[in-house]
């Protein structure tokens, strides 16, 4: 605690007044001689960039270079910069004297730094783990810490997957949290317990896409489960519940169709895909995804029963005609229902082979 207190002490001294940096040169960033629209740093920004500049510079890869990359990340989580040296002149392909420029990318040096002086890498995750709490959407964090990760092997694995679910109970669809987390299944592991948690998710939130593509993730990567084929049955069943509570949930639709992903004579012929199709439309209400399904199982060569005929039948106003081909018909009825897309599907319409 003592220690803590200390080193807030320490960071709040200007660096020109800490004995440790009295041999330092600070330098200074160059905005060049007419600057349009110079940005007012605060004070204490512009001096923690300025002795980074020089340690930079110098590549000093010291602890107390370690330290100073901490304070000017705390300052900016985004800190990535190209930024000119005042001193040195170098010459361009067209004989010009132009300033050297340097690649100023306080995350990247951290990791050299950690790298050279063999730091506590569990640590240096705490610390992102603080930062990112407030930052959960800087690629940079993300990018350090899975170079963090991957440094620390299997070791970090519960570590990893328990920072993203706790990012995620915050928001759900963190894109960086759900990319790094199926980095660190494939890379690092922990695939036994995935399902349960897309599970847990949908639960919670069914509407949740987020977690339909994880699930569709792991039912299709995981080493556990076997694969697509093995897990369709059980997965369709799960999925067609889903539709039947929620018709107008547009996720498991999509799950659904992607469960016969590269075999399409299996969706075609399965009586649950259909049949699911038929109850929703049956059931005259949120039936936009249940016809759009319908459609492409007649484009693809689904021979209908004279069931299907009836529900859209049902489903067309008394003042329309109704086509005899049952693929228009379709159209026609999800021109007048999804008006966001009336137009796309006029053009649907118009690419239907004609029946003979």
């Amino acid at each position: 605690m003592d220690s803590d207190k200390e080193q807030l002490e320490q960071e709040t001294l200007p660096l020109s007044l800490r004995p440790e940096w009295s041999d330092v040169k600070p330098i200074p960033q160059d905005d060049g001689p007419n600057p349009v629209v110079q940005i007012a740093y605060k004070q204490d920004f512009r001096e923690t960039m300025d002795y980074f500049r020089a340690i930079y510079s110098a590549k000093e890869l010291s602890p107390r270079a370690l330290q100073l990359t901490r304070e000017a990340i705390l300052l900016n989580p985004g800190n990535y910069t190209i930024k000119t040296l005042k001193k040195g002149k170098c010459v361009s392909e067209n004989g010009e004297a132009v300033m050297p420029k340097i690649f100023m990318n306080v995350w990247h040096f951290r990791r050299q730094i950690l790298e050279a002086l063999d730091a506590n890498l569990p640590e240096e995750l705490d610390f992102v783990g603080c930062i990112a709490k407030d930052n959960s959407k800087n690629y940079q964090i993300w990018h350090h810490r899975r170079w963090v990760a991957q440094k620390l092997g299997t070791s970090a694995t519960s570590k990893e997957l328990d920072f993203t679910r706790k990012i995620l109970s915050l928001d759900a669809k963190n894109y960086h949290a759900w990319s790094h987390r199926q980095w660190v299944l494939q890379a690092l592991g922990g695939w036994e317990d995935e399902l349960d948690y897309c599970q847990q998710l949908l639960e919670e939130d069914i509407y949740n896409n987020s977690a339909w593509n994880q699930r569709y993730f792991v039912i299709t990567r995981s080493p556990f489960l076997g694969g697509l084929e093995a897990m369709r049955d059980s997965e369709v069943s799960y999925t067609v519940e889903a539709i039947m509570a929620n018709p107008d949930n547009e996720s498991p639709w999509r799950y659904l169709r992607g469960l016969y992903k590269n075999n399409t004579e299996s969706w075609i012929n399965d009586p649950k895909v259909s049949s699911v199709c038929l109850k929703v439309l049956n059931a005259k209400s949120n039936h936009v995804f249940a016809l759009s399904m319908l459609l492409d199982l007649l484009c693809h060569g689904f021979q209908p029963s004279q069931d299907f005929r009836e529900a859209i039948d049902a489903l067309t106003s008394d003042s329309a005609p109704i086509d005899s081909d049952l693929a228009k018909a379709i159209c026609d009825v999800l021109q007048r229902v999804d008006m966001m897309r009336a137009n796309y599907w006029i053009w649907r319409k118009s690419k239907l082979t004609p029946v003979a």
